[in-house]
């Protein structure tokens, strides 16, 4: 330890010591406080490079922790990359289901709209990483399994309005599912583009669906078909 000297009336007084630095001291994580922060490490790579070029090293790395640790909270890159796609999964299904709250079906479509839009916004590496498709994931734990569920909510509201109107219920299915195509495949270029503003995507897309089913035909026929 440094030492001090001072020299008062001609004598050499006694060295006093310097004071010593505080050693800086680190806050240990809990275990759950290290897992939520690997969690959020993980979602945001993976949104950045994709499941195949995201990797162990950089995931602890990026923590400050050694490679053991990831491993022991999730068994290996699999294991964080099912839970990071479990949540946002859970997350943006949350989302939609909350926003439908209208009696309308065209109130519906707004709020289904502008609940995936928003989300898209807000959570824009969650949704990159769940439009990127990864070989470790069955069909029940990426964004087509999400766009499914919205699809059926949609067509329990379609089946009850073709009813109403005379056409076959039985085609809901079909309907829902090019309605909520038709939303997901214009979110995924909005995420890119981010123009115009979405409430413009929302009302626009509203417009070409709403109008769109407002004019059915009974039973529509191929003008190319029936011109051979």
């Amino acid at each position: 330890m440094a030492e001090t000297s001072h020299v008062e009336g001609g004598k050499r007084r006694r060295p006093v010591p310097a004071a010593a630095a505080k050693p800086t001291s680190r806050v240990r994580m809990s275990a759950a406080q290290r897992r939520e922060q690997l969690i959020s490490i993980g979602r945001q790579i993976f949104a950045e490079r994709g499941f195949d070029a995201t990797s162990i090293e950089e995931v602890a790395s990026r923590a400050k922790v050694s490679k053991p640790v990831v491993y022991e909270h999730f068994g290996g890159k699999e294991g964080l990359y099912a839970v990071v796609v479990d949540r946002e999964v859970r997350s943006l299904l949350d989302r939609i289901t909350t926003a439908l709250t209208a009696g309308h079906p065209r109130e519906l479509l707004e709020q289904a709209a502008l609940a995936l839009l928003g989300y898209i916004e807000e959570e824009t590496s969650g949704f990159r990483v769940l439009v990127r498709e990864s070989p470790v994931l069955s069909a029940t734990g990426n964004f087509s399994s999400v766009m499914n569920d919205v699809a059926h909510q949609v067509e329990h509201i379609l089946g009850a309005e073709f009813s109403s109107r005379g056409y076959d219920p039985k085609l809901a299915e079909l309907y829902a599912q090019a309605l909520v195509g038709m939303v997901a495949l214009t979110g995924r270029w909005w995420l890119e583009v981010r123009k115009p503003r979405k409430e413009t995507v929302a009302a626009h897309l509203v417009n070409l669906s709403w109008n769109g089913l407002s004019h059915l035909e009974a039973k529509p026929g191929l003008i190319t078909a029936s011109g051979r």
